[in-house]
This record gives C-alpha cells, structure tokens and sequence, in this order.
C-alpha cells in the first residue's frame, strides 16, 4: 500500500481532493449531489474537457502547448456540421472533421518542429488563423442540424445508455485507456517520457524527437475535431466560437492532475481526476447558493493550492528557500 501510493502519489492526491470536494458538495446540497440527475448531467459535459485534456496531457508531457484547440474544435464541428447539412451521411460528416482536425494538428506541427517556432507562439497564431478561417468559411452563422439526432452516430457517440448513462462517458473512459496503454506500455510512451525529460538525451539514443512531437501535435487536432463532433451531436447544431470555454478548463485539468509544466512527468489518471474536481466545482459553486461569478475565483484557488502540492510533493522547491535566504 505505501509502496503503490509512492509510486501513484500525485494521482491518488488528486483522487482524495475529488472525493473529499464530492463530500462537502454532498453536505452542504444534498438535494442536488443525492439526486442522479446531476451525475447524467456531469457525466454528459465531463467527458468532453477530459478528452482534450488527455491529449493536452500527453503534449505538455513532452514540454510542448497547443493554445489552438478552442479553434480546432470549432473547425471539427463545422466541417461535421457542414458536410452532414450537404449530404444526410453521418459518416462522410465524421471522415471530414477528423481530417480537418488531423490537418490542423499537422500545420501545428511542422510550424513547430520545421520552422523551430516556440509551440505557445505557433498555436497562438493558429488559434487565431484556425478561428478566424472557420467563422470566414460559415460566414458567421451557426447551424441547425436537428435531422442528426435520428441518425446511428448519434445514438452511437452521444446516445443515452439505459435511459441516464451518456455515451460520451464510455468514449472518454476507452480514450484514456488507449491513451494510458500508449503512454505507459508502447515505445510511444517511451519516446514521449525521454523527450520530456531531456529532448537533447533523447535525440542522441536515436529517438526521432520532430517526428514524435507532430504526431502528438497531430493527435491533439484529432481529439479536438472529434469533440467538436461530440458538441455537435450533444447540442445537434454549430456554433462560431463552439469550443472557446475549454481554455480554461482544460489546463486547469491538466495541471490540477499533477503534470509537471516543466515537462517529463504527468499521469492520464490524474487529469482524469482533474477534470472531474473542474467539472464538479460549478456545480458545487452554484448549488451551495453562491453566485456563478465565483466559479473563477474558486477555480483559481484550486489551481494554485493544488501546483503548490505538487510542486511539495514533486521537490521542485527544493534548495529554493536557502537560495533566497543566502541572497537576502
């Protein structure tokens, strides 16, 4: 038992914060947190900030950002959007967001590894290119798609399982148990650790670290396109700025769940649990009789105190405080 929370430390950390925030919420509003209704409710908007956390994970693992996926999601949804509109085939829709998605992560990609841009300032750019070209293309209006709700992927991707269980869950469980199998049993994983860790090391034992880091750049724009698909589902209709909320969420899920921003250490699990704790504090806020503005505040709070833990439990601190006691 002490050898495994050793070993799992950061996520079973988060894991307490997400159980011990689930039993104040369940004190303080019981009526909201004993009633299932809430946990369809969660567990249909929860999944899609996880998705994209999972692939943020793996990036910020290996000392790479991609600010560009609000946009890329927005881009996803309309091509599914757009495409199902022109032609009634959910399967063409679903083949032309993805492809979209995988193009923007490879344009991410090659402005980052070819041109040697920083990853921050590359996907800045796309974010702003990628969102302004989606709302050029729609010319700024959303679109209704209601005919998609009778359709198999609809029913396949966002469909309700025995009347309450969304299926959006089940596809953010099975994405993070493809993902955790790649990070941590294929040389994927490998790749993406040592480069993490020290990228000139890597490259010297043979690692192809540009390769690496745009296929993780193309991942990123894959699982982007394919929630803007899921949005489109869930909400059967698009939207001009559809993905701009994620932002925030996502990377406080990211580094709620113990991945290190310097690079080189992250768990799936973790963010997992982080995304669930920001998924949950909303509810949470508003329930316990607080206005909505609050949500921001708290979230803050909750991100910093859980980085100072980490940074405790990672020793990053280590050696700083003397440091500044000598310069003083």
């Amino acid at each position: 038992m002490t050898r495994f929370f050793r070993d799992h430390k950061i996520p079973t950390l988060t894991g307490v914060i997400l159980l011990l925030l689930w039993g104040l919420f369940v004190l303080t509003s019981p009526q909201t947190f004993l009633h299932p209704r809430i946990y369809t409710s969660l567990m249909s908007t929860i999944p899609f900030t996880a998705m994209l956390a999972f692939a943020m994970t793996l990036l910020v693992i290996a000392r790479e950002i991609d600010m560009s996926f609000p946009a890329v999601v927005a881009l996803g949804g309309y091509a599914f959007a757009a495409v199902f509109s022109a032609t009634q085939s959910p399967l063409l829709a679903l083949l032309a967001a993805l492809l979209a998605g995988s193009l923007c992560g490879l344009l991410n990609g090659v402005l980052v590894v070819c041109f040697n841009i920083p990853s921050i300032i590359a996907t800045i750019g796309t974010q702003f290119f990628l969102g302004g070209l989606t709302t050029v293309i729609a010319d700024g209006i959303a679109l209704s798609i209601p005919q998609v709700r009778e359709t198999w992927l609809h029913t396949l991707l966002v469909g309700r399982i025995d009347g309450w269980i969304p299926a959006q869950m089940l596809w953010a469980l099975a994405m993070l148990a493809l993902l955790w199998w790649l990070l941590a049993r294929h040389v994927l994983g490998d790749n993406i650790n040592f480069i993490g860790d020290n990228p000139a090391a890597a490259r010297m034992m043979g690692v192809n670290v540009g390769a690496n880091r745009i296929w993780l750049f193309i991942l990123m724009g894959l699982i982007a396109a394919f929630v803007g698909v899921f949005v489109s589902l869930e909400m059967s209709s698009w939207w001009p700025n559809q993905g701009q909320g994620y932002m925030l969420l996502v990377f406080a899920s990211v580094f709620i769940g113990g991945t290190s921003v310097l690079g080189g250490k992250g768990t799936l699990l973790g963010t997992l649990f982080g995304a669930c704790i920001i998924g949950i504090l909303e509810a949470g806020i508003i329930s316990a009789g607080l206005a909505g503005f609050w949500t921001r505040l708290i979230y803050g709070i909750i991100i910093l105190l859980a980085l100072i833990v980490h940074s405790l439990l990672l020793k990053q601190h280590k050696g700083t405080w003397r440091t500044l006691f000598n310069l003083g």
